[in-house]
């Protein structure tokens, strides 16, 4: 039977492209943000003054889009009380989670207590709680003991085998520093054991306050109380920084060694001019990137570890030499 030539056009418009093979688009590969919205998670830091925060949010943000999850984001500013009504504000939004970097380890459990009572999952990130009435899924942090441990090699290192004595810029209501002065202290301990000359002695630990201004005034004190300070080991980058603006005050800026930890751009600068010795590096975008994925593993119903840490990399002034973000 002949087809009339209309009808076999019509027909052949029908058909697929490529020569009637059904092509499957390519899989795109960009884990861009999701279209899909799902929820707000709620981050709450210790402070955005300090640039180590202000990454692990905006890391945490960008991962926790490409899942669909916005994030909203407060500051506590060193003020518990401040801390506790932000997470009072997360519960009456309903958020699908809240991410805290505590103010004070101890003083925010009730606050968390809070949001476990709403059912809202709760996470911390760099500084954990530890209330132990509080329920939190996962810390997901930089393995600060191990850190301070590497601080001590450092200042061991810097100092030489002269050793001398040292004074510890502490910031202890926050449980990341409390363990990166604990580990700092074991390896001094175990450097001076047995050891007759070359000991590195701890005469002084003072509250820095984790800030340049207060850290600042701690090493004015120190120095003032220990005229023969060869070292300080400040728990970060701020009151490192604060320290090297005192020891430069008093003239001592050649005679005391530095170790700070972080390793943010600031700090990193101030290793490859010669103001602080070395740096024990945090990497908060991963910090930020792992607790979005913890959250989102969480949500999906499966196990999540309760504690994710994170190491650190000792970086020195040839790293900073070849370090291409610095000038």
């Amino acid at each position: 039977m002949r087809i009339p030539s209309a009808l076999l056009l019509a027909l052949l418009l029908l058909l697929p492209a490529g020569c009637g093979r059904h092509e499957r688009a390519p899989e795109s590969t960009d884990r861009g943000p999701s279209t899909e919205r799902r929820g707000t998670i709620g981050l709450s830091v210790l402070t955005l003054t300090n640039p180590f925060f202000k990454v692990i949010s905006d890391s945490l943000t960008d991962e926790a889009a490409r899942s669909g999850y916005d994030v909203v984001t407060v500051s506590g500013e060193f003020d518990v009380a401040r801390q506790q009504n932000q997470v009072k504000d997360f519960i009456v939004r309903k958020v699908a989670a809240i991410v805290l970097t505590p103010c004070d380890s101890k003083s925010i459990g009730p606050a968390i207590q809070e949001a476990n009572q709403a059912g809202i999952p709760v996470f911390t990130a760099d500084i954990a709680c530890l209330a132990p009435d509080a329920k939190v899924v996962a810390h997901i942090a930089t393995d600060n003991y191990g850190g301070g441990r590497e601080a001590a090699r450092a200042m061991i290192e810097a100092l030489g085998e002269a050793g001398g004595k040292i004074a510890i810029l502490d910031f202890p209501v926050v449980e990341s520093c409390i363990l990166r002065v604990k580990g700092f202290k074991e390896v001094i301990a175990e450097h001076n054991r047995g050891r007759a000359r070359g000991r590195v002695e701890i005469v002084t630990v003072l509250d820095g306050g984790g800030a340049k201004d207060k850290g600042c005034r701690a090493a004015e004190d120190a120095i003032q109380a220990h005229p023969d300070l060869a070292g300080i080991f400040a728990i970060n980058d701020p009151s490192g920084l604060g320290a090297r603006a005192a020891l430069e005050k008093a003239g001592k800026a050649d005679q005391v060694k530095i170790v700070a930890f972080d390793g943010q751009p600031e700090g990193r600068q101030a290793i490859r001019d010669g103001k602080i010795y070395a740096d024990p590096v945090q990497f908060p975008e991963k910090i930020g990137r792992e607790t979005a994925r913890a959250i989102i593993r969480h949500f999906a119903g499966e196990t999540v570890e309760p504690e994710i840490l994170i190491p650190t990399a000792l970086y020195r002034k040839p790293d900073a030499d070849k370090d291409p973000s610095l000038q």
